[in-house]
Formats: C-alpha cells, sequence, structure tokens
C-alpha cells in the first residue's frame, strides 16, 4: 500500500493546536512564513512517499546483514539516504554555524512523522544522530564541536548512543565499560554495548559513537557515569579500535541493523570527553531527551500508516451486508459499525498522540528561543512535563493502532504479504526503548509533577480548562457532548493530580508509582482531547468564515468521537490512580503460583 503523507493534518495540528502562527507572528521563528513551512512539509512529504517509503518493504525483508565486521543495508536505502542527505533534510533542524538550517524543532517533528511513516527501521537511524548533535553543541568542547558537528548535521556521518550492557538496562548505575586516561587528552576504551541502533552499516564513512563508561576512580552507581565520543574512524584515517560483534534477529524494524559493539580488543578505543568527569549521564540525557519526543512521532508515524492502509482495505474489502445497505450485492467492510468504530478509534488515537507531541516540540522551542529569561524557564517546565507523555502514549498508541489494522483486515492481516503484520512488528519496540513507558510514567510522577511546586502541571491544566470553557461558548450541535465529556476528563485527572502530589510530597513513592501508568494514560487522554479541541474550534471558526474545506466537519466530527468514546475512560482511570494500590499488598501472594 502506497503512503499519503497527510501534510493537511500536519499542517493545522501546527498551526491551530501547537501554536505556529502565533509563534511565527512573535517572531520566535525569525524569517520564517507559514507559506514557506507548509511549502517544506509538501517537499518532505513527497519525499517520504516517493523515495523511502518504496523501500519499506524490501527493508523489512531483507533486513541488515553482517559479514566479515561489515554490516551492509537493504538494497537501495545507501542510495536514498545520500539523496536524503544532499536534500538538506538532515541539516534542517540543525545549527547554522555548523551548515544547519536552524529550522524549528516543531518543523522538524513535521518531518520526522513523515519519515517513519515512510520507514520506521529507515527513521530511526538520523533521530540519533540529531540527538548526538544536540548533545554535542551543549556540552562538546570547542575542538569536538568544529571537528564533527560539521558532518553529522549535514549527515555526512551518523552518530549512536551507546548505554546498555548485558547487566545494564534500564539500571546504569550497573553500567561496566571502562575508561582510562592515556595522558594525551585522550582516554581508552573497554566494553561491550548491546542494542546500539545502527553501530555499524553502510550508509556512511564514519559513525560517531557517544559511550558511557566509568573512570577508575568513578564513584559507584549513576554519580560515576561519564560520556565519551569514539568514533569508528579516528581524526588521523585510522580505523577505531571498536567493532560490531552481532546484529540481533529482531520482531520488527529489521532494515535497521541493531548490533552489538566491543570497545577495545586491542590497545583500547580512543575516545574524547564529552562534558565534565563523572557527569555523563547529564550530558547523554541531553540526547535522550531529544530521542524520547522523536520516538513517540514514531508511535504517531506508525498509527498514521496503518490507518491508513486499514482504511483503503476496508473500502475495497467487501463482506456481508451492512445494516441500512440498499444494494443487493456485499457491502465494503468500512460500511460496518464495528468497523467504523475501529477506523474512527485508530484516526483519533492517531491524531490526539500527533497533537501531543507537536505541543511538545512547539514548547522546546520556546524553551531555547525565548528572549525573556522566565518565558524560556517556563517554557523548557512544560516541555519537561510533556516529553514523558508524548514519548510514552505515542508509543503506546502507535502498538495499538497497529493491531486494531490487522483486526480491520481480518486473516489478511495476519498475513505477512498485506504488510498490516509488519507495522505492529514494527510499532513494539517503540514503548521499550529511549526509556521503557514504564519509566515514562515514573519520570512524570516523581520528577515532572512536583516542577515549580506543582505550578507547571497546575498551568497546563488551566490550559485544558480554558479549552473546555471555549467549548461550552462556541461549540455548536456538531459537537454533541463534547464538552461535559472533556470537561469530565480534565477535572478526572486535576483529583487525580492532586492525589499524587500529595504522596510525592510526603515521600511515599510506593504508593504514588502504583498509579503513575494509569496516570500517564489519563494525563494523555485529556490532554489529547483538549487539543482535538483546539483543531475542531479552530475548524469551526473557519466553517464560519465561509471556508467549506469538508476536512473542517471531519476535525470537529473527529473531536466529538473522541471525547464521548476514548475520553470517557478518564473516570475509571482516576479511581485506579486513588484507590489502585491495593494491589500492592496482594501481588506476593497472586504472583506465587
Amino acid at each position: 500500500m502506497a503512503y499519503r503523507a497527510p501534510v493537511s493534518d500536519i499542517a493545522f495540528t501546527m498551526r491551530h493546536v501547537a501554536g505556529f502562527d502565533r509563534a511565527v507572528e512573535e517572531g520566535l521563528y525569525g524569517d520564517l512564513s507559514v507559506d514557506l513551512a507548509e511549502t517544506i512539509l509538501e517537499e518532505a512529504g513527497r519525499f517520504a512517499a516517493d523515495v523511502i517509503a518504496p523501500l519499506n518493504r524490501g527493508g523489512d525483508k531483507h533486513g541488515a546483514t553482517l559479514k566479515d565486521g561489515a554490516v551492509t543495508t537493504a538494497p537501495g536505502w545507501k542510495e536514498a539516504y545520500r539523496a536524503w542527505t544532499e536534500a538538506g533534510w538532515n541539516a534542517l533542524p540543525g545549527p547554522a554555524d555548523f551548515g544547519g538550517q536552524g529550522l524549528p524543532t516543531l518543523l522538524n517533528s513535521a518531518c520526522v512523522e513523515m519519515w517513519n511513516s515512510a520507514s520506521m527501521a529507515f527513521g530511526i537511524g538520523p533521530i540519533l544522530t540529531m540527538g548526538a548533535i544536540e548533545a554535542l553543541i551543549a556540552h562538546g568542547t570547542d575542538d569536538l564541536r568544529s571537528r564533527y558537528l560539521e558532518k553529522l548535521v549535514s549527515g555526512a556521518w551518523t552518530a549512536t548512543m551507546n548505554l546498555t550492557e548485558p547487566q545494564a538496562g534500564s539500571d546504569l548505575a550497573a553500567l561496566r565499560s571502562r575508561a582510562e586516561p592515556a595522558g594525551d587528552g585522550t582516554y581508552r576504551i573497554r566494553g561491550q554495548k548491546i542494542f546500539i541502533t545502527y553501530g555499524e552499516h553502510d550508509l556512511t564513512d564514519n559513525i560517531i559513537h557517544l559511550v558511557l563508561a566509568r573512570l577508575p576512580d568513578a564513584p559507584a552507581g549513576t554519580r560515576g557515569i561519564s560520556l565519551f565520543l569514539v568514533p569508528k574512524i579516528l581524526p588521523d584515517g585510522g580505523r577505531n579500535d571498536l567493532r560490531c560483534a552481532g546484529v540481533e534477529h529482531k520482531l520488527g524494524i529489521h532494515g535497521s541493523p541493531t548490533c552489538t559493539m566491543v570497545f577495545g580488543d586491542r590497545d583500547g578505543a580512543i575516545g574524547w570527553l564529552v562534558g565534565e568527569e563523572n557527569r555523563g549521564l547529564n550530558c547523554m540525557f541531553t540526547m535522550m531527551n531529544n530521542a524520547r519526543l522523536a520516538v513517540g512521532l514514531q508511535g504517531v508515524a506508525i498509527a498514521e500508516r496503518a490507518y491508513q492502509q486499514a482504511l483503503d482495505y476496508a473500502r475495497e474489502r467487501r463482506q456481508g451486508r451492512a445494516p441500512g445497505s440498499s444494494g443487493d450485492g456485499m457491502s465494503p467492510i468500512a460500511d460496518h459499525p464495528d468497523v467504523q468504530r475501529n477506523l474512527m478509534t485508530m484516526k483519533a488515537l492517531t491524531a490526539a498522540s500527533r497533537a501531543i507531541c507537536y505541543m511538545t516540540a512547539a514548547a522546546i522551542d520556546r524553551a531555547h528561543r525565548e528572549q525573556d529569561a522566565a518565558k524560556r524557564r517556563r517554557a523548557q517546565e512544560r516541555a519537561s512535563l510533556l516529553t514523558p507523555v508524548a514519548k510514552a502514549f505515542s508509543t503506546d498508541i502507535g502498538a495499538e493502532v497497529a493491531s486494531i489494522g490487522v483486526q480491520v483486515h481480518g486473516g489478511m492481516g495476519y498475513i505477512e504479504e498485506t504488510g498490516a503484520a509488519q507495522h505492529l512488528r514494527d510499532a513494539r519496540i517503540a514503548p521499550i526503548y529511549e526509556g521503557t513507558n514504564g519509566i515514562q510514567a515514573i519520570d512524570l510522577v516523581m520528577r515532572k509533577l512536583p516542577l515549580s511546586g506543582g505550578e507547571t502541571v497546575r498551568a497546563q491544566i488551566a490550559a485544558m480548562r480554558a479549552t473546555v470553557t471555549r467549548l461550552m461558548k462556541e461549540g455548536t450541535p456538531l459537537f454533541g457532548h463534547t464538552a461535559p465529556r472533556l470537561r469530565d476528563a480534565v477535572e478526572s485527572l486535576d483529583r487525580a493530580t492532586g492525589h499524587l502530589l500529595k504522596l510525592v510530597l510526603a515521600n511515599a513513592p510506593t504508593e504514588a508509582l502504583a498509579g503513575a501508568t494509569p496516570y500517564l494514560r489519563l494525563f494523555a487522554l485529556a490532554q489529547g482531547g483538549a487539543a482535538l479541541a483546539d483543531a475542531a474550534l479552530a475548524a469551526n471558526r473557519l466553517i464560519g468564515e465561509g471556508d467549506d474545506n469538508p476536512a473542517h466537519v471531519g476535525r470537529i466530527a473527529l473531536c466529538r468521537f473522541f471525547a464521548e468514546n476514548i475520553a470517557v475512560g478518564a473516570k475509571g482511570l482516576e479511581d485506579t490512580v486513588l484507590g489502585g494500590a491495593g494491589f500492592l499488598q496482594d501481588a506476593p501472594v497472586a504472583l506465587a503460583s
């Protein structure tokens, strides 16, 4: 099935939900105009659909192969990557001082969605390079920046993130890789890392590895971890002492090589310190936070791709007679109420997760670009609050929507030839990597809710309430019960937030964490519903101004469906957050047999 970049929906969400127009009016994006941004989106959509998407199926079937230490990507991938970088797409958000275009995170996020809809296995590689650029800008020395940033910004070289070890997954305190000073400003790195995305490949001549390791006198735990830049090819042109020891056989994203990397077989891999000694985790989080939003966008991307395919199939596949059908033959399954519910659920969840991700990107832009320090701080805290929600909710949605897509296809969805199964297989990694979604929930409850004494989350809830108030005033009969349903969801979120804040401030982490995952889902339902309402209100306004685009009525209908069919789950989630910690006492008994 061909991928069609949903440029109209993407642009509408950017402009009317994430606040792109307002940012342009305020001069936040310099000379960038709405028209230019939409032109860029159109071009990105064409490249994604015409160049990357046709390679997706072949990448899944062929995968990446390892032979004699060299990894070869699927046929056509190297040429596509070269065309992608030559078109300037890797440089889109990069700093102008190093050859980048300096365009907003929000605009780049829209493009990231399209690259990953076209092929998630292709799109994950540049995500890591962009994260490494952020880390070097924030923490690298002038020498490292001048030596590596231009090549990374252009995409001539790629980058990786080396955290995980066999005994140290989410718990980095167990990390064992070592780094010893060489006396000349460099370090010798020894150790093994696993699950390294694009750790070795044939797309570029050099790969820049950012590696977490311990110095000889480092304190125990996460406070004793440092970050090092370890290139595959050294500045003198020689090969560094590192190698790919294996490529994983995975459930999905087969086109992306996931490598086991070994550093220091001989004299030790040569590396340079990034940031301060024993402060590597702080540096790496700069890269990880960038990647977490991008992985959330992967969830949006795969959901969009699965929805498009399911919709096309449902319109073509005929089975039975739908209620009210006037014809004598079988009806398209898209006319059956249950299939319509499935398709509406897919589209509504995709739109809600897209909105949350774009709102997060817009907050990141303001955190970097606002002139006023207080505004920058508030934007940074808002981005910090939204990031775990964007990552976890959107990746959960990617897997859920892809699963519904298989269901819409019926038995044909379980057959690999249709491609529906690939979306589900590809989507399943996103809730796991870049910090599992359980860790995102912990981060949200324990670290993000207490920001500014709870004022950051209270301000976010107040913005949701303001949207509900506008619904009460501006809504038409087309909105149905949208306003009361979203009001109930926001009030459930408010009560659950107050409950968890009390537990966190009372130093009762066990009880707070028992409700962390349902709380994140509750937050996303309220925020996603409010975001879709913002879109629907903008569409309603445009209708009132004489704009007869049928997509505007569709946006109101989608918002109503979300409010009346999905957001109503907020009350049950609230009840779980407020009273569901009892399972902690029962778990040892229940799990004993």
